[in-house]
């Protein structure tokens, strides 16, 4: 009986869910990154080509003003890399002790992060709705920029989605909000090596063991757990209290913070599943560099010449498997892991803990097997030339 309950847990429609959004959120922020990136070479080249043409940059940046500088990838380097897990350190014990204070100010700040993050996962929508009247003029908006109509459509949806989250408090707009965090912070964010890849979720690991784990010898609690589960009060409610409005500052529901992603359960009515949104993006990072570099390697064959590539018969069965595929399969069974453990031990998990090994390990493993691992710990994207002849 003992045995069925759990496994009939494994299956709850909150934990399947987890797992389904989850992946999804990877996949799609990983393809949408390698989109951008993409799509920025392709301008680069459009500018070389009429730099070729007019023979001279001073005539393009007059005819081209403000072309420059639109890349908008943030690459994570060896410094930021150690230095990450000490200011999330920081920002959770600031949370976890002054959060009574501060939580107007998170609030808003929150609010404000998860609008431009869920318009950004919004804008592929509109330019598809727009596209029978697309234009590529954009409209100025002083010294806000200037936008598209596509991106102006994202944002209005954007800001009406995240009223609609303060007004109501509703635990589906959160999870919107969360996913357009997961998809934005996938996309936007690169690892440029399997040496940062490291070095970042490593010491990830350490600080999500520790606030899971220990945190409670010092603070008498789980500061992970309880700064993830604490309610902010709502602004419109705190500012109609200051205004002396009851009526509405009583009324207004207390808001989640779209830090995790949260799915009831459809069988057990008040059971909930929650998965941070690190949990999904820090490996997500991981995921989004080994599918460009599996993209940029594929390029790297595909220009090659084709007498200097072996025999199909010689090529080992693990040369097949794309990283990211490797790295994919790892993630849900690092996920899979942790859910086990945490209904083994009925308590949470540090999903970091059962994740890195996950989709770290394979990866290592993978590329030592396939001679990347000296290339990928490095510089992964370097051009290279392949020699005529392979040694026999």
């Amino acid at each position: 009986m003992q045995a069925f309950e759990w496994a009939s847990a494994m299956v709850d429609s909150s934990r399947v869910s987890t797992f389904v959004i989850s992946i999804l959120l990877i996949v799609y922020g990983s393809f949408r990154s390698l989109n951008i990136e993409q799509e920025q070479k392709e301008k680069d080249r459009d500018k070389e080509r009429q730099v070729a043409v007019l023979s001279s940059s001073s005539l393009l940046a007059i005819l081209n003003p403000g072309s420059e500088g639109e890349n908008v990838m943030q690459t994570i380097s060896v410094w930021q890399a150690m230095c990450m897990p000490i200011g999330a350190s920081i920002s959770l014990l600031i949370m976890f002790l002054f959060f009574d204070s501060l939580q107007l100010v998170f609030a808003i700040c929150t609010a404000v992060l998860a609008m431009v993050a869920f318009a950004f996962l919004l804008l592929p929508m509109c330019q598809y709705l727009l596209r029978p009247c697309h234009s590529n003029t954009k409209v100025s908006f002083g010294f806000c920029g200037r936008f598209t109509s596509a991106e102006i459509l994202a944002s209005v949806l954007s800001f009406l989605i995240v009223c609609i989250w303060i007004l109501t408090g509703h635990w589906l707009l959160m999870d919107a909000l969360g996913m357009g965090l997961c998809v934005a912070l996938i996309a936007l964010v690169q690892l440029p090596n399997l040496k940062v890849s490291t070095l970042l979720l490593m010491g990830l690991l350490v600080y999500d063991v520790f606030w899971v784990f220990f945190s409670s010898y010092i603070f008498s609690t789980n500061v992970m757990v309880r700064v993830a589960t604490r309610p902010a009060e709502n602004p419109i409610g705190m500012i109609a209290k200051k205004l002396h409005i009851f009526s509405v500052g009583n009324n207004a529901p207390k808001l989640s913070l779209p830090g995790k992603l949260v799915f009831p359960s459809l069988q057990n009515s008040g059971h909930f599943s929650m998965l941070g949104l690190g949990d999904i993006v820090m490996p997500g990072l991981l995921l989004c560099f080994v599918l460009r570099y599996d993209f940029y390697k594929q390029t790297q064959t595909v220009s090659s010449d084709a007498s200097t590539m072996p025999a199909p018969n010689s090529v080992k069965y693990y040369h097949k498997i794309t990283y990211f595929h490797c790295s994919l399969v790892g993630y849900f069974l690092g996920l899979l892991t942790s859910t086990i453990s945490s209904e083994i031990f009925q308590a949470a998990q540090p999903a970091l803990l059962y994740l890195v090994p996950f989709t770290l390990g394979p990866l290592l493993l993978m590329a030592y097997l396939k001679g990347d691992l000296k290339r990928m710990w490095t510089e992964p994207f370097r051009t290279w030339t392949q020699p005529k002849y392979l040694e026999v």
